[in-house]
């Protein structure tokens, strides 16, 4: 199951709308097929593997991220229906699907054509694998990940304004690696008119990848950029990567629209420097934000640190 989660992981964001799937199929102790969901949602992870092993799939054991749909679409039959033609003998899932028209139908229905299924292996971390999707479905929201590029004294620039560069070669490429895995990526006002970041990914073999450019205003956006009013206003995308500056830092984790955080630090000090954030809002230390560290590393010299918003339920 693990193997399929970082396979998973390939069609992200380019399965949305649709959730990016991983599925392996094993027989007889050897991996036969691997799949993952294609660009734009079709083919879905479980076709793609069963398309891939043809006739050796009868009779294999299919391990699949996400519970295989029970709907039909006009863009390609049900997933679970397509194993069972298939002649699978073994289904292990690990996240049971909260869309409603599968929700728990899909696992009924393998069940009920005598396969053996298996259920919530390593499920949290296929939810964590799909968040972007899994938060839309589950918060009616897209999943939204801060990146802070700091000093060690929590400054984002200098008094003056200058910025470039707080970090080194290695943090810029892991954070346009993270630009070519979001749907959009947003910086304030502030921010666009001080820089006037092209926010693209430049990593060879990625270019395509760069998002959809948001402008957090009250305001027009110009060419080529969307406004967004607030962080709650943010619609058609599933995941949003918010990247500068401290007011569009503040006002998204003042609201609470914060999922994940990427903390990039330099080993510098700057002193009297722009801080990461402003005022978000906070009364007292009991009502303020916790955060699970789920991944630190270094980067060169520079030190990446990555939390996950800590939320009741």
């Amino acid at each position: 199951m693990a193997v399929a989660i970082a396979l998973s992981q390939r069609a992200r964001p380019s399965s949305a709308p649709n959730p990016n799937v991983g599925c392996l199929l094993v027989k007889d102790g050897q991996v036969i097929a691997r799949g993952w969901t294609q660009t734009g949602g079709r083919p879905h992870a479980e076709a793609m593997a069963l398309d891939a092993a043809s006739n050796a799939a009868r009779g294999a054991t299919a391990y699949v991220t996400l519970e295989p749909c029970a709907h039909a679409s006009p863009r390609g039959p049900a997933c679970s229906d397509t194993l069972i033609a298939a002649g699978v003998a073994r289904v292990v899932v690990a996240a049971q699907d909260p869309d409603p028209r599968t929700d728990g139908a899909g696992i009924a229905r393998l069940k009920a054509a005598g396969i053996e299924v298996v259920t919530g292996v390593l499920a949290a971390e296929a939810r964590g694998a799909m968040a972007p999707w899994w938060a839309r479905q589950t918060r009616a929201r897209p999943f939204v990940t801060l990146k802070l590029a700091t000093s060690l004294d929590g400054c984002i620039a200098r008094a003056d304004g200058a910025s470039r560069w707080i970090t080194g070669e290695r943090a810029r490429a892991h954070g346009h690696l993270e630009r070519a895995r979001h749907q959009a990526i947003l910086v304030g006002r502030g921010t666009f008119d001080a820089d006037a970041p092209k926010l693209d990914v430049r990593l060879p073999g990625l270019t395509d990848r760069s998002p959809k450019k948001l402008l957090l205003t009250r305001g027009a956006a110009p060419q080529g950029w969307t406004a967004v009013a607030s962080p709650d206003a943010i619609e058609g995308v599933d995941s949003v990567l918010v990247e500068g500056g401290a007011g569009a830092a503040s006002a998204f984790l003042a609201a609470d629209r914060v999922d994940r955080l990427l903390l990039y630090r330099a080993p510098i000090l700057i002193g009297g420097g722009k801080p990461a954030l402003g005022d978000i809002g906070l009364t007292d230390l009991a009502e303020a934000h916790r955060w699970r560290l789920a991944d630190s590393r270094l980067l060169g010299s520079d030190r990446l640190d990555v939390y996950e918003r800590a939320r009741e339920g």
